[in-house]
């Protein structure tokens, strides 16, 4: 009698499954006209899987006095790392200080990960240093691709410490100076 029960229950889900399977909200016609064109000049500039914003890299929330040490810095250098071996290469940009953004735009960033295919991303340990109301966390840095190539470098991030008039954005950390070369 349980079996039938359970056949039951799971044909009668299946039927709805089924039933609302072919339904979707349908979006304003202009918009979605918009969007799709966006979008499709957009794949074609990119492969599947680059910079689609997934899964969102958003450093971590911290307590207020971990976010201004080591911990802060490792945070923010794990999410900058993991975003360049998921070539979520937007979210890693997105991490540096205004000023590297001015130099190094968001396609010369891109381009320097071009043919290497899959990344993986080593980043050890680093120093800590304070200077003059700002903190430095320096790192050296691995990035190896698929295709044998390796590159290597350091990525410095810093933060101001709780300097007066300082702003919110200077007191997280942000990558400074990210260098690589191919070794």
């Amino acid at each position: 009698m349980h079996i039938v029960s359970l056949a039951g229950l799971a044909v009668a889900t299946l039927a709805l499954v089924a039933c609302n399977s072919g339904r979707e909200a349908q979006p304003d016609q202009a918009t979605s006209n918009s969007e799709n064109a966006q979008q499709a000049s957009s794949d074609a500039e990119q492969p599947a899987g680059v910079n689609d914003g997934i899964p969102d890299l958003t450093p971590a929330t911290l307590t207020p006095e971990a976010q201004k040490g080591e911990k802060g810095a490792r945070n923010v250098l794990l999410s900058f790392t993991r975003a360049i071996e998921l070539k979520e290469f937007d979210q890693a940009w997105d991490l540096m200080v205004p000023k590297l953004r001015e130099n190094l735009s968001r396609e010369q960033f891109t381009q320097t990960f071009a043919g290497l295919g899959d990344l993986t991303v080593s980043a050890p340990a680093g120093t800590m240093e304070g200077a003059a109301g700002t903190s430095y966390y320096e790192v050296p840095i691995t990035i190896r691709g698929a295709t044998g190539q390796t590159l290597t470098g350091e990525i410095v991030l810093s933060r101001v410490n709780d300097v007066p008039g300082a702003t919110e954005e200077q007191l997280q950390w942000r990558v400074r100076r990210f260098s690589v070369s191919s070794s």
